[in-house]
C-alpha cells in the first residue's frame, strides 16, 4: 500500500512540475513590443538584435538631452532614440545579464526583467538583485 501511495504521489508531483514548467516556458520573443514607462511620460520599444534584447525610447512627453550622463561628450545627445535597456538574454522566463540606463540620474545598473501578463517587471540593481528597485512597464496594445 505504501508503494502505491508513493507511486501516486510521484506521478502527481511529476504532472504538477511539468505543468509549472510549461507555464514558465513562454516564447522568448513575447517581450518584443512597445511599453509605457512607469510614469507614462515615455514609450519604450523592446526589440531583438542578434540573440539579445534591447529597449530604446521612441516617444517622450517632454524632449530632453542626456544632461546627467557622466560622459561630458554624451550630455548633448537626445534621450529620444537612446537605448536604455541593453544586452538581455532569455532563460526560462527571465531576461537577465543586461543593463538599464537611467537618464534622470545618468547611472547604469545591472538589470533583469520578466513578463507578468501585460506588464514588464524591470528590476535594476547594484551587485545583487536584493539591492535594487523594481518598476513596471505596461504594454501598449
Amino acid at each position: 500500500m505504501k508503494k502505491l501511495h508513493t507511486v501516486i504521489f510521484l506521478t502527481l508531483l511529476s504532472l504538477f512540475s511539468q505543468a509549472f514548467m510549461e507555464m514558465k516556458n513562454i516564447s522568448p520573443n513575447e517581450i518584443i513590443g512597445i511599453y509605457w514607462s512607469p510614469k507614462k511620460d515615455a514609450k519604450i520599444e523592446i526589440y531583438i538584435k542578434g540573440q539579445q534584447y534591447f529597449g530604446k525610447f521612441i516617444w517622450l512627453a517632454t524632449p530632453k538631452k542626456d544632461t546627467k550622463n557622466p560622459a561630458k561628450e554624451l550630455q548633448s545627445r537626445d534621450v529620444l532614440g537612446l537605448e536604455l535597456l541593453t544586452k538581455f538574454s532569455y532563460n526560462n522566463g527571465v531576461y537577465s545579464g543586461g543593463e538599464i540606463y537611467d537618464p534622470e540620474t545618468g547611472k547604469t545598473y545591472s538589470c533583469k526583467m520578466n513578463l507578468e501578463g501585460d506588464k514588464l517587471k524591470v528590476r535594476g540593481y547594484v551587485g545583487i538583485s536584493l539591492f535594487g528597485r523594481t518598476e513596471y512597464f505596461e504594454r501598449i496594445k
